[in-house]
């Protein structure tokens, strides 16, 4: 689907998709502390914006370019040949480019500068679990929607990171692009610039498990006829 599309194209849309999911998370975190000293309530409108925003941009950008919006994504659709070896560089650098966007616009609609660089602490062992755990069932998710329901994919993607923000400690950052643009805002949904490579490792790390018990448990590339009588039993 997305391959009709020109790398032009399909590169612009990884970049206006990103900046737009990291203005929504940027900005809603702006706007959830203004309006409430509630962290928890605060958190809950920075959730509902960003898991709103995955399904609208999914659902819209995802026939052009496939909408991954995340670098892990891109390399794991990169490794199962979905995604063109030579597409893999010019998506991550857009998908970068296109999260630090993101933050320049939302400190620019808050009247903000429009870079900083974040004081928030994020790091230890259970905020490195916690982005194994949530960038390894964004990537399943993606995975086993793309199997058995890719038409659904926006809705499963946008609910999984709505829970994931609840479940772990680290907040669902799941995605390195997005992490190095909230290293760029000292606001809500900030991390602090050297907490990213803990992030990112981890991020790597769990979209590679995902890949590797996806490729066994949805048996997508194995022939029904080469089952033994054991695995073909119901």
């Amino acid at each position: 689907m997305s391959a009709v599309f020109p790398l032009s194209r399909r590169v612009v849309a990884e970049a206006l998709g990103t900046m737009l999911l990291v203005a929504t998370v940027v900005g809603s975190g702006i706007m959830a502390d203004k309006l409430t000293d509630d962290t928890a309530l605060a958190l809950l409108g920075n959730t509902l914006a960003t898991g709103a925003i995955l399904v609208v941009l999914i659902t819209t950008l995802g026939p052009i370019s496939g909408a991954h919006f995340n670098p892990v994504v891109s390399m794991i659709l990169a490794i199962r040949r979905e995604l063109p070896g030579s597409s893999l560089a010019p998506y991550i650098a857009a998908q970068i480019v296109g999260g630090i966007a993101g933050t320049v616009l939302a400190h620019g609609m808050f009247a903000l500068s429009l870079l900083q660089a974040s004081e928030t602490v994020r790091s230890g062992s259970a905020q490195w679990l916690s982005e194994v755990a949530a960038t390894f069932g964004l990537v399943f998710v993606i995975l086993s929607g793309i199997r058995f329901r890719a038409d659904a994919v926006a809705w499963l993607v946008g609910l999984y990171i709505t829970a994931a923000y609840w479940f772990t400690a680290s907040t669902s950052f799941a995605n390195p692009a997005v992490a190095i643009a909230r290293s760029l805002t000292n606001t809500f949904s900030g991390i602090r610039p050297v907490d990213l490579p803990g992030f990112i490792i981890a991020e790597i790390l769990g979209a590679v498990l995902a890949l590797m018990l996806a490729g066994w448990l949805l048996m997508e590339a194995r022939n029904p006829e080469t089952l033994t009588e054991t695995e073909s039993a119901p």
